[in-house]
């Protein structure tokens, strides 16, 4: 009785302290209280957290959100610009105004390059002779006669805007004048992504032609992207310049090019207009690329 009152009392601690008191030796009636009271502990339930491709979402989204201001923080009285960076390890794109247009200026050439051998190898051939010395000479060394040759042989504007189609371009407009074609960055990426998938349209074998034209550009020329290339890493580019004047003769200064090794698989174009001087617009896009591997850590 006197267990039963200090239960009703004081709740279950004291009824087992008073069952413990008694040395346990309540009767069958403490036994049954035993049994109630003494219940096996609850494990906690396990916490989940968020999964490993969630914490990656959270990073991501913080290093976008540093890149964005770092761009805009730049751009503050500057020529106007964009960049976008495919990550093919990722298969995330980031782009900075990214859907601006600009015009080409030379890194159309690399859309003429794609267009040449997609139309050879509709034809079931490989390049010629000839068209192989005007390719070497269009994208290693910039030539301007042997781009004007090529684009007439891949069908100006309508052979050309049929191949951007093919190649997933959106937002390009072809003009007559190819060095006035009007593209965005997301577009330069999706191009360059085409020279490296497996899935391109473009075959092994042109993609591989690609990439040896792109990789060694004559020495003047090899600024822009690979200025972003860390040592032992694999750059291509193609750049583009030219002084407007429609813009005050201000100038057009633009970089596409790619980026790899074990660890990294980028795609990356930066466009610009309105620079006061071709060396200041160089340094304009490499700074850009520069800053988006700072900010991506790609």
């Amino acid at each position: 009785m006197t267990v039963a009152a200090l239960g009703i009392l004081g709740g279950s601690v004291l009824v087992a302290k008073g069952l413990l008191a008694d040395g346990g030796t309540g009767g069958s009636g403490g036994g049954a209280l035993a049994g109630v009271f003494q219940e096996e502990p609850k494990a906690s339930p396990t916490p989940t957290g968020p999964t490993p491709e969630e914490l990656a979402a959270i990073e991501r989204a913080k290093r976008v959100k540093a890149l964005d201001a770092a761009l805009k923080k730049y751009a503050s009285g500057r020529p106007e610009f964009s960049v976008a960076v495919l990550d093919r390890k990722t298969g995330e794109t980031y782009a900075y105004r990214g859907d601006e247009k600009y015009e080409t200026a030379s890194v159309v050439k690399v859309q003429v390059l794609a267009c040449l051998l997609l139309t050879a190898q509709d034809d079931d051939r490989k390049l010629t002779g000839s068209e192989k010395a005007l390719a070497d000479k269009m994208i290693r060394f910039s030539d301007n006669d042997a781009t004007t040759s090529l684009y007439g042989k891949v069908g100006r504007i309508n052979g050309l805007t049929a191949c951007n189609k093919r190649l997933g371009l959106t937002q390009t407009k072809v003009s007559s004048s190819w060095g006035l074609t009007r593209t965005t960055v997301k577009d330069q990426v999706t191009l360059l992504s085409q020279l490296v998938d497996e899935k391109s349209e473009l075959s092994e074998t042109s993609r591989e032609y690609a990439n040896k034209l792109m990789s060694t550009v004559a020495p003047d020329q090899d600024w822009g992207v690979p200025a972003a290339a860390e040592d032992g890493e694999d750059a291509t580019v193609k750049n583009g310049w030219l002084q407007r004047s429609t813009e005050s003769n201000l100038w057009i200064i633009n970089t596409v090019g790619q980026i790899t090794d074990a660890d990294t698989d980028v795609s990356i174009a930066v466009l610009s207009h309105t620079n006061q001087t071709m060396p200041s617009g160089q340094n304009l896009v490499e700074k850009v690329a520069k800053l988006t591997r700072t900010h991506l850590k790609y």
